[in-house]
């Protein structure tokens, strides 16, 4: 039997349209050459999942989100219907987690299966659930940094601010300083001729300092000199002769002390200091008596006649005569 061509035409697409329908859904993640369970869960919202996302069971795909509809007669709520693999036992009561397939944004859907719960049927609902993921992970360990940003910030902001006014309070005084630079150069310039006289008066006394310290030093020289000439006085024997000088002193005060020698007999002999004693009140009485009565010691006479003398008086007299001067002479 002859084929037209018309025939293989219109086979070959047949062929083809079947090639392309089960690779486009193979490359969805639809198995065509298995069976799968279909279930179904409830969301508020989906954050973003889309069919043909994975079902995983502990880290194993178990099956592929299939679609998802809104009911929009449940405030607008989603119904996403999940295609299992027919050998996934799911158990009452099992969820069905919308979480994060990885780091870089994807949804997936993980299974909890309650194995204790009675196997549910083709099209039952499952408990929904949400896992915060590396997205609700980085929320929460962002917002304290935040937060310290924010705050640091702050501190930034017034430290903006206080340095603000660190250059205000600088430039014043850099103004005043330039000020002060000003009124400075201003006595120079008027002081000018009174600065260079100072240093010509410098100039000289630093000259006359020169010409002092030529003077000074042979002075300086003769000093050394009277010192060497110090040095070589023979202070030790003059020493020596002092203490030789002083204990012959103290030898003598000693033999006075003792009674020996004249001093010493007069220091300690009391039948002498008695003696010495009345003589010196005998004296005394005498010297009395001759202020008394002096007539009775010295007698005068004007033409050399001499007078008697006197009776009573008990000691010898002694008479002067005192001669007139010759008036030829």
């Amino acid at each position: 039997m002859k084929i037209s061509k018309e025939a293989k035409v219109g086979i070959l697409a047949v062929v083809t349209l079947a090639m392309l329908y089960f690779g486009f859904n193979y490359l969805k993640g639809s198995d065509i050459f298995s069976r799968s369970n279909k279930y179904v869960v409830v969301y508020d919202t989906v954050d973003g999942l889309t069919p043909s996302n994975p079902v995983q069971l502990n880290g194993l795909s178990v099956g592929r989100v299939d679609k998802i509809d809104i009911l929009q007669q449940q405030n607008n709520k989603l119904l996403v219907t999940l295609d299992i693999d027919k050998r996934i036992e799911v158990g009452r009561g099992s969820k069905a987690i919308l979480s994060d397939a990885g780091v870089l944004g994807g949804k997936m859907i993980v299974l909890q299966i309650n194995q204790t719960g009675e196997p549910l049927g083709i099209g039952d609902t499952l408990l929904s659930g949400k896992d915060g993921g590396i997205t609700a992970v980085l929320k929460e360990k962002a917002l304290p940094v935040l937060n310290n940003v924010d705050s640091l910030t702050i501190n930034l902001n017034r430290i903006v601010k206080q340095f603000d006014r660190t250059g205000l309070i600088l430039n014043k005084t850099l103004e005043g300083a330039q000020a002060t630079t000003g009124a400075l150069q201003l006595t120079i310039d008027e002081n000018r001729a009174n600065i260079r006289r100072l240093m010509t008066n410098l100039g000289t006394l630093s000259a006359s300092l020169a010409e002092t310290e030529k003077e000074i030093k042979p002075l300086l020289a003769k000093a050394g000199t009277f010192a060497d000439s110090l040095n070589a006085l023979k202070l030790s024997q003059t020493l020596a002769t002092v203490n030789q000088s002083v204990g012959t002193l103290q030898q003598m005060l000693a033999d006075i002390n003792s009674g020996k020698g004249t001093l010493g007999k007069l220091k300690g002999d009391e039948a002498l200091y008695r003696n010495v004693n009345n003589a010196t009140a005998s004296l005394d009485k005498l010297l009395t008596d001759f202020r008394e009565h002096p007539k009775r010691y010295v007698h005068f006479s004007i033409f050399g006649k001499k007078d008697k003398p006197a009776a009573t008086s008990p000691a010898q007299s002694a008479t002067i005569v005192v001669p007139l001067p010759d008036s030829t002479q």
